[in-house]
C-alpha cells in the first residue's frame, strides 16, 4: 500500500531545519546518469555487485508468509473512473506496457538507459513456496470507461469494489480470470477516495465474493492534481509547508498529476504481484496493515535517496524534465525503487556504479 502520512512529512520538514540544507535537500544532478556494465553475480536477473543500493537496514524483517505470488502471466484490466483525456490514458498505458515490452516496441535509445523492464526484474526475485518467481510477463487487457461517475465522486474502500462489480457485470463487461488477471481502478482528479491525501495515494487488496462475486486482486490509484499534488505527486509538486527555496521538478510527460500516478501504479503493481492476497511477502505481524516491498523504499528513486531527497536522477538537457526510467518508444518515467530480497536493499536499474 502506498501511504503518505502527513505527520511523517511534517517530521521531515522539521528535520530540515535541524541539519544543513546541503544534507537534507541536495540539488538534483543535472547530468545524464548512465550506468556502466559490471561483472554480474550468479543470478538469472543480472544484479551486479558494484552498484550502490539504498535503504538497507538490519531492522527490516521482510518475511514470506506462504501465500501465492502472481507467477502466471498477468493481464491488467484498467477501469477509468471519471473523465480522462486521451493523452493521460496514453501515459499510463505506456508505463504498464513497458514492463514487458514486445521486442518490436523497444526503443534503441532506451537500450543505453535504465528501463521499466529492468525495474520489474527486482519484483521478479520474489517467489512462492514452490519456488516459482513473479512473472516477467505483464500485458494490458480489456479496459472499461466509467466516465459518468456511476458510483459518485466520493468513493470508499468498499464502494470501489462495487465499481469493479459494475465493470465486470455491466454492458460490455471486463473478462473475469482470478488466476491471471488483476484490476486497476484509476480515478480522475475530481474524484475523492476515503483516506486519499491524508493517509493514502493508492492501495491494493482483493475483492469480496459477497460484493463482486469473485476474489480478484485489484489496486486503486487516484489523480492527485486537484486535491494534493504536493503529497501524492512529489517531487513534481511540493507540500504547501515546504521551505520557500524548495522547487518542484519538471514532470517528464507534462502532466503533474498523471506523472505522479505512474510511480504509485508501479508501487501497487509490484505489491500486488508479490502479495496479491496479503498473505505472501510483507514485513510486520499484522496482515491488515502490512509493510510491503514497495513501502520499504517509498521516496527513493535513485542512488543516495532517503528522507526528502529522492536520489540521483536524470535531468533532460533539452526540456529540464526529471526521470529515472525509459519505456516503450523512449517515453520517460519517474518510478520509485523496490526492496531487493537477495541483497536486503532498495534497488533500481538506474543505480550509479561505485
Amino acid at each position: 500500500m502506498f501511504v503518505r502520512r502527513l505527520h511523517f512529512l511534517t517530521l521531515l520538514f522539521l528535520l530540515s531545519f535541524m541539519t544543513p540544507v546541503s544534507l537534507s535537500w541536495r540539488p538534483w544532478n543535472h547530468t545524464l546518469m548512465v550506468n556502466t556494465t559490471a561483472a554480474a553475480v550468479a543470478d538469472p536477473l543480472g544484479i551486479t555487485v558494484s552498484k550502490k543500493y539504498e535503504g538497507s537496514s538490519d531492522f527490516v524483517k521482510l518475511r514470506y508468509h506462504m501465500g501465492p505470488v502472481l507467477s502466471a502471466n498477468i493481464t491488467v484490466h484498467t477501469i477509468w473512473y471519471g473523465r480522462w483525456t486521451r493523452s493521460q490514458k496514453h501515459i499510463l498505458r505506456s508505463f504498464i506496457g513497458s514492463i514487458s515490452p514486445e521486442s518490436t516496441t523497444r526503443s534503441t535509445a532506451s537500450s543505453q538507459l535504465a528501463t521499466v523492464e529492468g525495474w520489474w526484474r527486482t519484483v521478479q526475485l520474489y517467489t512462492d513456496q514452490t519456488g516459482k518467481n513473479v512473472t516477467a510477463h505483464l500485458k494490458l487487457g480489456a479496459e472499461k470507461s466509467l466516465s459518468r461517475y456511476s458510483h459518485g465522486k466520493v468513493l470508499t474502500r468498499l464502494s470501489v469494489q462495487s465499481v469493479i462489480r459494475t465493470a465486470i457485470t455491466g454492458r460490455r463487461p471486463l473478462p473475469v480470470n482470478p488466476k491471471n488477471s488483476l484490476y486497476l481502478i484509476l480515478t480522475s482528479e475530481d474524484v475523492m477516495m476515503e483516506d486519499f491525501c491524508g493517509q493514502v495515494c493508492g492501495f491494493h487488496y482483493f475483492t469480496f465474493p459477497s460484493i463482486v462475486g469473485y476474489t480478484l486482486p485489484y489496486a486503486w490509484v487516484g489523480n492527485s492534481a486537484r486535491y494534493c499534488p504536493g503529497v501524492c505527486a512529489y517531487p513534481f509538486a511540493v507540500p504547501a509547508y515546504a521551505p520557500a527555496n524548495w522547487s518542484p521538478g519538471k514532470s517528464p510527460n507534462g502532466d503533474v498529476g498523471v506523472d505522479g500516478m505512474v510511480s504509485i501504479v508501479g508501487h501497487e503493481l509490484a505489491e500486488l504481484a508479490s502479495n496479491p492476497l496479503v498473505n505472501a511477502w510483507f514485513a510486520g505481524q499484522d496482515p491488515s496493515f502490512p509493510t510491503e516491498i514497495a513501502d520499504l523504499c517509498e521516496g527513493i528513486y535513485g542512488t543516495g535517496g532517503g528522507g526528502s531527497y529522492t536520489g540521483q536522477l536524470t535531468v533532460d538537457s533539452d526540456d529540464g524534465s526529471w526521470y529515472n526510467l525509459v519505456g516503450n518508444g523512449g517515453r520517460r518515467f519517474l518510478v520509485q525503487w523496490i526492496w531487493n530480497p537477495v541483497l536486503n536493499y532498495c534497488t533500481g536499474p538506474n543505480a550509479i556504479d561505485q
